[in-house]
């Protein structure tokens, strides 16, 4: 019964994937962009405003694969034939990762349904799925043979950590931090001599230190400047996990679980293993302590809880005593992941109609065109009153593409992506931001704030622009002296900006 309820629920989980062309995703749109500047990097069809700036940065997953697969497949497809395939990476290798440990699947593979679309996959964190997925399967690996002799446990770890390293950092240090508390365990279980146990804590360590060191030798980096840690938020992260669209279905599904894993360990149905325990206070500790924003990379703590929640059940024990707890587990799984499916699968598709409508106003645009994207809200960033508006925050980046042109919310940080802007419009470049509001642009150009109090990239944004998307609730023309409607849409309004002297 479980078998074919966990098949039945997998293949659900894939649709929203093979059935949308675009994933509604927030940053996945800004990915695709830079996916058709690299695929079109050399060529006749190349941006005249963006270069590939290759570097060894540990954050290059797609951007190394999708490239190539864009030789013999559209670039749209490629993207999401990779999300597809990071998908397919984190269920299996949840699997794999429980066989390693238990000799069976049990848990691992329902917990990854469950979390499939968490708040990190659904925001379209692409490569860190990615990174996650060959982070499971290289547990799982050295698990095999972690009562094997050092030489192959080296060569299989090395080799992993190179793919981790090149694909995403975080997935890199998880897979690290699970391994590091998974030998600190076994030293302690067995008493082994601490020579023994720092020599096997050695040999894990050395390939990501001599990565590291070719890495500043090689001038690459890995992000920015800049940590911030948001304490507050860190368990309210706990409940907004689960969805990343809907928070009520979030807090319900999350609690619901919470509930559910309560009762089973109170009755004694599920246990955690020795490991388990110390991998438990491990990712606790790691989770209070990672800040909230590290190395200038936004939501890096919440990241740890799926991380978290695709490795433990590996190291779990559950023993339902008769048919009806299993038939009652059953459903409380089935539930959850078909709620937060059931928000996911319509979001995605109500954004076709939206997609498709700004990939048309890309017509309207003159090739080579300089474009802005604003807000015409007040929610914060990301808007948590709506989350359902996020996945349109990047959508005007796709005029890179379909326009040739220019629009400074493009994912361009040195440390992170291998692509830059030339040097004739870096000053208007933002690496990471979303839509200016509307407010600040209107004062702007009434010339109510000080010149030096303005970003660079909008200080003249009247002049600097040619086009500018206003994303958000419809509004009437706010600026009517400097801004002639082309195109609208249910999500956004295209305006073409008079530019004065």
């Amino acid at each position: 019964m479980a078998t074919v309820v966990f098949g039945l629920l997998a293949v659900a989980s894939l649709l929203p994937t093979l059935l949308t062309p675009i994933p509604a995703m927030v940053d996945y749109l800004n990915h695709l962009t830079r996916m058709y500047i690299l695929s079109q990097a050399g060529t006749a069809n190349a941006n005249p405003y963006y270069e590939a700036a290759w570097a060894l940065y540990p954050n290059l997953a797609m951007d190394l694969v999708i490239p190539r697969l864009a030789r013999v497949m559209s670039v749209q497809s490629a993207t999401r034939l990779f999300l597809l395939l990071s998908q397919l990476s984190i269920i299996s290798g949840a699997l794999a990762l429980e066989w390693a440990v238990k000799r069976r699947v049990h848990l691992a593979g329902f917990a990854a349904l469950m979390f499939l679309y968490c708040l990190p996959f659904s925001w379209g964190f692409v490569n860190f799925e990615c990174g996650l997925g060959i982070a499971l399967w290289g547990i799982a690996a050295y698990l095999m043979l972690a009562e094997r002799q050092w030489p192959l446990r080296f060569t299989i770890n090395a080799a992993f950590v190179t793919i981790l390293f090149a694909a995403h950092f975080f997935a890199l240090g998880v897979y690290g931090a699970t391994l590091g508390l998974y030998e600190l365990w076994r030293s302690f279980d067995r008493k082994l001599r601490y020579r023994d146990a720092a020599l096997r804590l050695v040999i894990l360590a050395t390939p990501a230190l001599a990565l590291s060191i070719v890495m500043r030798l090689t001038a690459g980096t890995i992000g920015s400047e800049g940590n911030a840690w948001f304490f507050a938020l860190k368990p309210v992260w706990l409940f907004r996990i689960m969805n990343g669209y809907n928070m009520t279905v979030s807090a319900a599904t999350a609690l619901a679980l919470a509930t559910a894993l309560y009762v089973a360990a109170k009755r004694g149905f599920l246990r955690l293993e020795p490991a388990g325990i110390w991998l438990v206070i491990g990712f606790a500790l790691l989770y209070l302590a990672i800040p909230s924003k590290l190395l200038g990379t936004s939501f890096a703590d919440l990241r740890l809880i799926p991380a978290a929640a695709l490795i433990l059940p590996s190291f779990c024990s559950l023993s339902l005593p008769d048919r009806r707890s299993t038939m009652a587990g059953l459903i409380i799984v089935s539930g959850i992941t078909l709620a937060n499916l059931t928000v996911v699968l319509a979001v995605w598709l109500s954004y076709r109609a939206d997609y498709a409508a700004i990939i048309e106003s890309f017509g309207k645009i003159e090739h080579g065109a300089m474009v802005l994207i604003g807000s015409s809200g007040e929610e914060a960033d990301p808007p948590f009153n709506d989350l359902t508006q996020y996945p349109m925050y990047y959508a005007p980046t796709l005029a890179v593409h379909y326009a040739n042109a220019f629009v400074p919310n493009v994912f361009t940080e040195a440390g992170k992506q291998p692509i830059q802007p030339h040097a004739a419009v870096r000053r208007l470049d933002i690496p990471y931001g979303g839509p200016v509001p509307l407010r600040l642009l209107s004062a702007i150009a009434a010339g109510q704030i000080a010149p030096s109090d303005i970003p660079p990239f909008i200080r003249a944004w009247y002049r600097d622009y040619d086009y500018l998307y206003l994303l958000g609730p419809a509004v009437a023309n706010p600026l009517p002296s400097l801004l002639e409607e082309v195109d609208r849409s249910a999500r956004f309004v295209l305006y073409k900006i008079r530019r004065t002297p």
